[in-house]
C-alpha cells in the first residue's frame, strides 16, 4: 500500500478545474453581502400572486446599481465639483459675461439643506450592517463620497482652489454621532478597503493596539 501524495501547488489544480458555470463568489470583496440589500418594508410572507419580500429586496438592489448619482446631478446641470466651497479669490472673480451665473461664490454648507426625515436607516443601523452572523469583526460598509482626488492636498487644505472633487467608492469605517461625521476610507483599484500593508480594515481601523 502507498500513501497518496498531493501535489505541492494543489491549489492551483484545482483552479484549472473548472467544468461549467458556478454560484461561488469569485470576485473578493471587503464588504458583507448584506451592505447592498435595501431596506424593504414588506410582509415577509405576502398573498400568492404578490411580490415576495426577497424578490422586492432583489429588484431595489439591481435597481439600485444602475444610478450613478454624479450622472443624476449632471442632469440637474449640478456641477459636483462645484459642491465644495472654496477660499474666495477676490482678486479673480469672473464677470457676469463670462460666468452666466451669479458672481458670488458658494458660501452655504450642505449640512444646511440636509434632511434625514426620509431616510430608511439611522446612521447606527447602516454601520451595523458591516457586522456579519457569528462575527465580532465589523466590515466597512459601501458608499460613495465626494472627495478630492489629491490626497494629501485634500487633507492639508479641502477648501483650495486647485482640488478637483469627484464622488469616489468608500468603505465606511465609522459614524460619529457628536459631530454627526463618517469616517470613510477609499477603495483602491480593485474595490478593497486596505491599510497600508494591504490588510483589510475591521471595527473603524481601530487595533488592539488601539
Amino acid at each position: 500500500v502507498t500513501t497518496f501524495k498531493m501535489p505541492e501547488d494543489f491549489g492551483s489544480v484545482l483552479d484549472k478545474q473548472v467544468i461549467g458555470p458556478t454560484t461561488e463568489k469569485l470576485i473578493k470583496s471587503d464588504f458583507p453581502v448584506q451592505s447592498f440589500k435595501p431596506k424593504v418594508q414588506i410582509a415577509f410572507q405576502g398573498l400568492p400572486g404578490q411580490c415576495s419580500q426577497k424578490m422586492e429586496i432583489e429588484k431595489r438592489r439591481r435597481r439600485y446599481l444602475t444610478f450613478d448619482i454624479a450622472q443624476l446631478l449632471a442632469n440637474k446641470g449640478i456641477d459636483s465639483n462645484q459642491l465644495m466651497p472654496r477660499h474666495h479669490n477676490l482678486d479673480n472673480m469672473p464677470t457676469i459675461e463670462e460666468k452666466k451665473d451669479p458672481v458670488f461664490p458658494i458660501y452655504l454648507p450642505l449640512k444646511i439643506f440636509d434632511n434625514d426625515e426620509y431616510d430608511c436607516r439611522t446612521p447606527e443601523e447602516w454601520i451595523s450592517l458591516g457586522l456579519e452572523p457569528g462575527s465580532h469583526d465589523r466590515k466597512p460598509v459601501p458608499g460613495k463620497a465626494l472627495l478630492p482626488t489629491d490626497d494629501v492636498l485634500g487633507h492639508e487644505d479641502p477648501k483650495s482652489q486647485k482640488l478637483i472633487y469627484k464622488w469616489l467608492d468608500v468603505g465606511v469605517l465609522d459614524y460619529d454621532k457628536e459631530t454627526e461625521l463618517y469616517l470613510v476610507h477609499k477603495t483602491d483599484k480593485n474595490g478593497l478597503v486596505r491599510d497600508e500593508e494591504g490588510r483589510p480594515i475591521l471595527n473603524g481601523g481601530i487595533t488592539p493596539e488601539g
